[in-house]
């Protein structure tokens, strides 16, 4: 059940990862006399940054690395509080944590994304980054979180792991805060298997995260530089087959994102007449989000519950690991630094995703609540078979 890339897999793919076999350098770095290393990863950060019209991109092994990299990038000290919505994947919190920081949990609103009116009652003297998710493909409302962030001079990490090639106003999400952290996993609009990549316009930032993710040492070295490390880092690098598959997937991103929305639109046209529902807010409403999924909300519980067993899915709120009060080993962590959270913490986005369901138009995961509905090859037949299920089991 991967993502729509993973339905696009060819041969460009194929002769981007043969051309590093053949060539034999797999990793980051090479041989710069040999004509047989051929930089897929630093090629891949140079075109990924040209897309998102960003300064700078460093690719890392995970979505994963790449929130913690950025967030150790930044300047923050361990015990300094980041403002994250309680509806966003786990890694997001699991990476506060690794960095020695405090998730500080906040609603979310229609877009399921992080609610702006909720923020400013998070901040606390010890709040220091707001993690905007632009959860689910849709962009948060950027232009209200960056105005918080500035009155109260907080850094902002938006959390774009499933939201490559996504705009907000005309701008490609992660490059609207400090830093952004993008996914390149299977469930992804693009992959390579895993991998993920940073962006930013600062080159302060990209240094530093840079070392962090390179046993400290400065961007695109050559071997090994003995007392030049800029500061104490780890091994999130990627290397030159994953940089290759994900060159390759780039490429596909923009007709990918056009074939979701054209997709969708016809899906949602089809179901509006069944009635009892709504679909989620879009933060831009002429086009920022990439189409993945198609979320729409009931008027009640008891048929969002009804509709979605009957189609073999379920609720958004019982969507496992994407959902705070699902994660028992945060709700541990959290109670350990004096936040004592339970399911029912957070009432406004409980209520929703209890009437919220994810329909799949290209990114096809149970674990989001997204098993049943289409994906990016389905045929105009499938689609209005589906809509048609779908309108069958909502009467």
């Amino acid at each position: 059940m991967p993502g729509p890339g993973a339905y696009w897999f060819g041969k460009e793919e194929m002769e981007q990862v043969m051309e590093v076999m053949q060539g034999g350098y797999l990793f980051r770095y090479g041989s710069e006399n040999d004509p047989k290393f051929l930089h897929k990863v630093s090629t891949l950060e140079k075109e990924f940054a040209q897309y998102c019209g960003a300064n700078y991109a460093l690719a890392t092994s995970s979505g994963t690395s790449a929130l913690l990299v950025s967030l150790l990038a930044m300047d923050l000290h361990p015990g300094d509080e980041v403002i994250v919505p309680a509806y966003t994947f786990v890694a997001s919190y699991s990476a506060c944590i690794f960095a020695g920081l405090v998730p500080v949990l906040t609603e979310i609103d229609e877009s399921l994304s992080m609610d702006p009116d909720d923020i400013e009652k998070r901040i606390t003297p010890r709040t220091k980054a707001i993690m905007p998710v632009h959860m689910l493909g849709n962009p948060c409302n950027m232009d209200r979180i960056m105005e918080i962030a500035q009155k109260y001079n907080l850094k902002v990490l938006e959390d774009s792991c499933q939201a490559a090639g996504a705009t907000y106003k005309g701008k490609k999400t992660g490059t609207i805060g400090d830093m952004g952290a993008f996914s390149l996993n299977i469930f992804k609009t693009i992959n390579s298997g895993d991998g993920g990549v940073v962006v930013t316009n600062n080159q302060k930032l990209y240094e530093t995260a840079f070392g962090v993710h390179d046993q400290g040492h400065k961007p695109n070295r050559f071997g090994v530089e003995v007392g030049a490390r800029s500061v104490l880092g780890l091994n999130f690098r990627m290397n030159e087959i994953t940089g290759a598959v994900s060159i390759a997937q780039l490429k596909k991103l923009d007709h990918i994102i056009e074939t979701l929305r054209e997709k969708r639109a016809k899906f949602k046209h089809l179901i509006a007449e069944a009635g009892g529902f709504k679909f989620r807010v879009l933060n831009d409403p002429d086009g920022g989000d990439i189409a993945t999924l198609c979320t729409v909300i009931f008027d009640t519980r008891e048929k969002a519950q009804k509709v979605s067993k009957a189609l073999g899915s379920k609720t958004v709120d019982q969507s496992g690991w994407h959902v705070y009060g699902n994660m028992e080993h945060i709700l541990r962590h959290l109670k350990e630094v004096g936040q004592p959270h339970t399911k029912g913490s957070y009432p406004k986005t409980d209520e929703l995703l209890s009437r919220a369901m994810n329909i799949s138009i290209g990114v096809v995961d149970g674990g989001l609540g997204a098993g049943w509905g289409i994906n990016i090859n389905s045929s105009d037949t499938e689609i209005e078979k589906a809509a048609r299920q779908f309108i069958s089991v909502s009467k």
